[in-house]
């Protein structure tokens, strides 16, 4: 884990401590869009904890193995559809810019997520 002074890894320009470092953290997060960060936060970090918990238990994988050799360099948001405090459904397409030794690429998806109380939760994506 980085430490909350520290530049958030989801772009925003924000510190770690005052973006999704609370979210990671157990904090609800308040949009569709904050959560898609923090998984994208989570991702980067490397926190499976988190990952599990934001997602929704009728979609989650048995087994989530992520490669410490992959480095998630660059989030960019392209869209977002409702997902808002009051909202039920939201939908977030982003695209994430990754490293693997000599390798690069990125991962374009639009994800949903669904609100189940005040828990935002990822429900699924379509790569696109």
């Amino acid at each position: 884990m980085i430490d909350d002074s520290a530049r958030c890894p989801c772009g925003s320009g924000d510190l770690l401590g005052g973006c999704c470092g609370p979210i990671l953290a157990g904090v609800p997060a308040p949009t569709a869009e904050r959560l898609m960060r923090s998984r994208y936060t989570a991702f980067a970090l490397h926190d499976v904890e988190h990952l599990r918990r934001s997602w929704h238990p009728s979609t989650m994988p048995s087994d989530l193995d992520l490669d410490r050799d992959l480095v998630w360099r660059r989030l960019l948001i392209l869209d977002r559809v409702a997902g808002g405090p009051f909202d039920r459904e939201g939908v977030v397409e982003f695209e994430a810019f990754w490293r693997e030794g000599d390798a690069r690429g990125s991962l374009r998806e639009r994800s949903r997520f669904v609100r189940e109380g005040r828990a935002w939760l990822y429900l699924d994506g379509e790569v696109l």
